[in-house]
Order: C-alpha cells, then sequence, then structure tokens
C-alpha cells in the first residue's frame, strides 16, 4: 500500500506502469485518474488550490484502503493526491488497485474513489471570475457511498 500527497505534477501513466512492475503476479489493474476541470456549476474554473491536514489525510487514507483490502484480495493499492495549486487540466488524483483478477481491482478502485471523494479530508477552493469560492460536497458523492452499505 503506497499514500502519497505532494504538490507535485505527476505522470498518471508513470504511476500505472509503476504500480504493475511491482510484481508479476497481478493480473488485473484498475486505476482512476482526476483532472481539474475548467468548469464547474456553471462557471469557469481558472484554477484550484487544496488544502488538507497533514497526518489526518493520510489516516484517512489508510483507513479507506485497509478497508478496500479487507474486503477484496488485493496486491496492491495505490493512492496519490495533490495539494496546493493547480491548473485545468492537470491530474489531480490517482487510485490503482492490483489484484489477481479484474473484477477485485474494479471494485476496489472505485470503492476506494467513492470514499476518498467523501471522507478524505481535502478542501477545494475554485478561482473563477466571480472571485474563489470552496467547493462544496454533493448529494450525488453521499448516494456513491450507500452502495457500499454505508454512509
Amino acid at each position: 500500500m503506497s499514500i502519497r500527497i505532494q504538490a507535485e505534477p505527476f505522470d498518471p501513466g508513470a504511476e500505472l506502469n509503476a504500480l504493475h512492475a511491482a510484481n508479476l503476479g497481478i493480473g488485473a489493474v484498475a486505476s482512476f485518474t482526476g483532472y481539474v476541470r475548467d468548469f464547474n456549476d456553471g462557471d469557469e474554473v481558472a484554477g484550484l488550490f487544496l488544502e488538507h491536514y497533514p497526518g489526518m489525510t493520510e489516516k484517512s487514507l489508510d483507513k479507506i484502503i485497509r478497508d478496500a483490502e479487507a474486503r477484496w484480495p488485493l496486491l496492491r493499492v495505490e493512492v496519490l493526491h495533490r495539494v496546493g495549486a493547480l491548473l485545468p487540466g492537470e491530474p489531480i488524483v490517482f487510485v490503482g488497485t492490483a489484484s489477481t483478477h479484474r473484477q477485485a481491482a474494479f471494485d476496489a478502485c472505485n470503492f476506494i474513489m467513492d470514499f476518498l471523494k467523501s471522507r478524505a479530508p481535502f478542501w477545494k477552493r475554485e478561482d473563477t471570475a466571480q472571485g474563489p469560492r470552496w467547493v462544496e460536497g454533493r448529494a450525488s458523492d453521499q448516494a456513491a457511498l450507500e452502495r457500499w452499505g454505508r454512509s
């Protein structure tokens, strides 16, 4: 398991390749890469600033990953999340899960991303033409947790 919180950009393809190269017994890798959009709620977004609480964020992500590992037979899990100033088009988050078979990798990746989005302590501020604004959680994010039997 690897959790990284960093300000520096990353290459999602390199992350994916490194995840698989770590263990040739891996039969399936599922991944999700989230990017900063140039719009939200009908407004153009010029940039995004992410804050987190060091230590608390990693502990929260560790719990999410351990919950996934308890549900599925995972060989590796990688979570990388950026903080600080980001521009539209830049990758913001990478979640990669590896297992011997595809369904476990798919399900675990979805599970981790759903809980990361709703439970990990990150705060996002968008820069718009109307000024900066904090991004609130969405009802759809909460609903996504319910499919896992938790909220």
